[in-house]
């Protein structure tokens, strides 16, 4: 039961942390962030919704954000865009539903085998969701990284060249705290599922066969007490 808790409070502690990265690193504004070796008073970044410069020596920022959603934009701000939503909606599911499968809530007390189905469900739908989250951002980060080394490689500059930033590392971390707490909800806690149903199992077998012995029992004591009583009245009879 120890372990069992343990399992279900670390994934618990994963899956919030990582639904929390993705959500963030979705709406945060610095995917990629300017590169260049020269002396630069302002710090670019570049979102999946806005690009914002922020002035070196006074902290002030501007954000200006993209045209709307149904322009033509490039094929990799709308595909990032469409897999890291998908990936917020399903981690955000995915750890209501082991909320509501942990021990510690009043839900379903009387059912822990359906509470473990939950967190079941709960685990698979988290490994779903890492898998649009670390897709979308590792691919976002190597088609920056591949434009900025074709670039250096024929020496073109133009005037900025970015790599991947820090929103885009919170989305891989939020991925694969995904996956670590989707892991350890499937894998380790249906071997406890296993367990329980084992444990149920025996208890209705053992109880049958009590039931079972008590009927062998009973039949086994309906004779004699018969054949006393039929010995009792021909001795009476024969009196």
């Amino acid at each position: 039961a120890g372990m069992r808790f343990f399992l279900q409070y670390a994934g618990c502690f994963f899956a919030f942390f990582s639904t929390g990265f993705l959500i963030v690193s979705t709406w945060t504004d610095c995917w990629m962030v300017n590169a260049d070796d020269s002396l630069e008073v302002s710090t670019k970044c570049r979102g999946l919704w806005w690009e914002c410069v922020t002035n070196v020596f006074d902290g002030i920022q501007t954000c200006d954000e993209y045209d709307s959603i149904f322009a033509e934009h490039p094929v990799k701000l709308v595909l990032t865009r469409a897999m890291m939503i998908t990936a917020d909606i399903l981690a955000g599911f995915g750890f209501l539903f082991l909320v509501l499968g942990l021990d510690c809530v009043k839900f379903l007390p009387d059912e822990p085998l359906i509470k473990l189905r939950i967190c079941l469900v709960s685990g698979v739908t988290l490994l779903i969701a890492g898998l649009p989250g670390i897709t979308g951002s590792v691919w976002y980060a190597v088609d920056v990284y591949v434009e900025r080394s074709s670039l250096v490689f024929h020496n073109v500059f133009l005037g900025i060249q970015y790599k991947f930033g820090w929103s885009c590392w919170l989305g891989m971390a939020g991925s694969l705290g995904c996956f670590l707490s989707g892991a350890l909800l499937t894998c380790c806690m249906y071997l406890f599922r296993e367990t329980s149903s084992g444990r149920l199992h025996s208890a209705y077998s053992l109880r049958k066969g009590y039931f079972s012995a008590g009927t062998i029992v009973t039949n086994v004591h309906l004779p004699s007490t018969q054949t006393a009583t039929a010995k009792m009245y021909a001795v009476d009879t024969r009196v």
